[in-house]
């Protein structure tokens, strides 16, 4: 489980097609701290360290993850957003993430106002219960708030430090993005959608 709030901006420097898969190579300055089956959010999205040192890891990405995230048009010298699987004794400063992407969506406006910056994201039609204005989404890893929420995107407000520490710098419109949706809202939707309401311990 993360927290949306990134660690650290690595760079791809391999990206290659193995037996079942890809094997996904970035420059980080976390290498030295990781360890062989850690967890490591890329662009938001849940991967295992498979080898490390202190300026690389390697992670492996079965042929699902390629398919429904946008970890599958990497190439070398794109930058990810990286975090670290969150500690039980630390503070929560973003929301939980799972790491496990709802899917794509795409960067439809980058509008800059002062010194913060509004980004309107585009989504699948399939996703929209899963915004709430005012509710926390997580976009290529970043915990954000839907500012302004319409029926095919949503507008988020970005400050200047995570303009600087992450990669959010770098969207334009067509940019793709992670989404990963509010996992209690995905529960509650769940529930609505199969209209459960009776409780879960019998008297």
């Amino acid at each position: 489980m993360f927290t949306g709030l990134i660690e650290a901006v690595g760079e791809v420097l391999t990206f290659e097609q193995v037996a079942g898969g890809a094997r996904l190579v970035l420059a980080t300055p976390l290498g030295g701290s990781l360890q062989i089956g850690e967890s490591v959010a890329v662009n938001g999205v849940c991967l295992t360290v498979v080898e490390h040192n202190d300026h690389a890891a390697a992670f492996d990405l079965g042929p699902e993850t390629a398919r429904i995230t946008s970890l599958g048009t990497l190439a070398p010298g794109v930058p990810v957003n990286l975090e670290r699987a969150m500690r039980a004794d630390a503070r929560v400063g973003g929301h939980f993430v799972l790491g496990h992407v709802d899917g794509v969506g795409t960067v439809v406006e980058v509008q800059p106002e002062a010194d913060f910056t509004w980004i309107g994201i585009g989504f699948p039609y399939d996703l929209a219960p899963g915004f709430v204005p005012k509710g926390s989404v997580a976009v290529d890893g970043v915990s954000l708030t839907v500012a302004r929420l319409f029926d095919d995107r949503f507008d988020v407000q970005i400050v200047p430090h995570t303009l600087q520490a992450t990669t959010v710098s770098g969207w334009r419109p067509g940019t793709v993005v992670n989404l990963e949706c509010d996992v209690i809202g995905k529960y509650v939707a769940r529930a609505v959608a199969l209209g459960w309401s009776r409780p879960l311990v019998q008297s």
